[in-house]
């Protein structure tokens, strides 16, 4: 990813994998797997994670953690960081967290994200990390949290999501 600045305009390029890519691998491999080769770089992330510029990603099962280093570009009108982009990175580690308990050939979908901001954030905020955790997995719905912080450990954020699991199409 490029950034210029120049008297006031600022430009943002940024690549991404082709999506297609990650469609093809589902039902494949277990969504432990498949996020496990995410964080060490075997396989790319989705294109949300490079749009928001989303950074690091530890895995275990029931539990994903991802982080984010605020920027300018997810800045709103009042100088903070927009609550879509924290809203993202809970719905991120949320669902991810459920996705990592998943054998192959089931997928999984956001039902509802209930979401509390707590705290403003800024560039002076710090890296962020958002950790998300399975809080029960039924056959057809899970319900998961997520917590994100600032580096001194202090809440941010927090939501709880339910996700619908569902049999894959056959490959």
């Amino acid at each position: 990813m490029t950034q210029t600045q120049d008297a006031g305009t600022r430009t943002r390029t940024f690549a991404w994998a082709d999506p297609a890519e990650h469609a093809g691998r589902l039902g494949r491999r277990s969504g432990l797997e498949l996020l496990q080769a995410m964080s060490t770089g075997d396989f790319p992330p989705p294109p949300i994670m490079n749009l928001i510029d989303a950074g690091g990603m530890r895995v275990e099962e029931g539990s994903v953690t991802v982080e984010l280093d605020p920027q300018e570009f997810h800045y709103n009108p009042l100088g903070t960081v927009h609550g879509g982009v924290i809203s993202t990175l809970l719905d991120t580690a949320a669902a991810c967290s459920v996705h990592s308990t998943l054998p192959a050939g089931v997928g999984y979908t956001s039902m509802d994200l209930n979401v509390k901001f707590l705290r403003p954030v800024t560039i002076d905020s710090g890296r962020l990390t958002c950790t998300g955790t399975v809080l029960q997995r039924g056959r057809r719905t899970a319900l998961a949290e997520a917590r994100l912080t600032d580096p001194t450990g202090r809440l941010i954020a927090h939501a709880t999501s339910t996700c619908l699991l569902f049999d894959l199409p056959t490959p």
